[in-house]
């Protein structure tokens, strides 16, 4: 497939790009400096934006197969972030007509997990209350999502690590997958990339977790 991957300088859009190329696929990955992204591959194009306006991306996109998304607020002050720039990814996706995307967002902007114990309950309300801007963000994110024209898929895992591949993780879509309280980062970009072609997660939020 072909695919384009915004982010990929940050931990997930890294992954994306590593896990994509080997699986054997041509991976546009889209970053502000080109000297943040220590991927390589004959298979690899990069194109330096700094996502100003869908203008700008319409070239990235054009003819692609899926448009995979890592983009995101990295601490509270960078809050709005997520909005804004997957709101010109949407305008040069539309404009080239290219239908599927899928983008990370986070766990508690999804329902609360089904079966989870106070433990749980006490742990989620108190990390969106600290996060509640960045939240706010996702959560205004996926409005812009689901006002588009794009078969999108929004991914929302719990608390992310560094450690690596394990493709051991539960998804459930529309929902959350119990005491599902961490995932590696290469875990989220595994699960993005085979959600590609799931009919089920299109214009779905889907939770990922351990």
């Amino acid at each position: 497939m072909k695919l384009t991957v915004f982010g990929a300088t940050g931990g997930i859009g890294r992954e994306l790009v590593r896990q994509a190329l080997d699986a054997g696929h041509e991976v546009t990955a889209v970053v502000r400096d080109p000297a943040g992204l220590a991927v390589t591959g004959d298979r690899l194009e990069v194109v330096r934006s700094a996502l100003t306006g869908p203008e700008e991306l319409r070239g990235a996109v054009r003819g692609r197969d899926a448009v995979l998304s890592g983009l995101g607020a990295r601490s509270r002050k960078d809050a709005g972030v997520a909005t804004r720039l997957t709101r010109t990814v949407l305008g040069a996706m539309e404009a080239e007509g290219v239908r599927r995307l899928l983008v990370v967002s986070a766990g508690p902007v999804g329902p609360a997990p089904v079966g989870d114990g106070p433990l749980d309950r006490g742990v989620r309300g108190l990390v969106s209350a600290i996060l509640k801007d960045v939240y706010a963000d996702l959560r205004a994110m996926e409005a812009e999502l689901a006002g588009s024209a794009t078969d999108w898929t929004s991914v929302r895992p719990p608390r992310l690590q560094d450690k690596p591949l394990t493709g051991r993780y539960r998804t459930v879509v529309g929902g959350f997958p119990p005491k599902g309280r961490f995932i590696a980062r290469a875990d989220v970009a595994h699960a993005m990339l085979s959600m590609i072609d799931a009919g089920e997660t299109l214009k779905q939020g889907v939770g990922v977790a351990y």
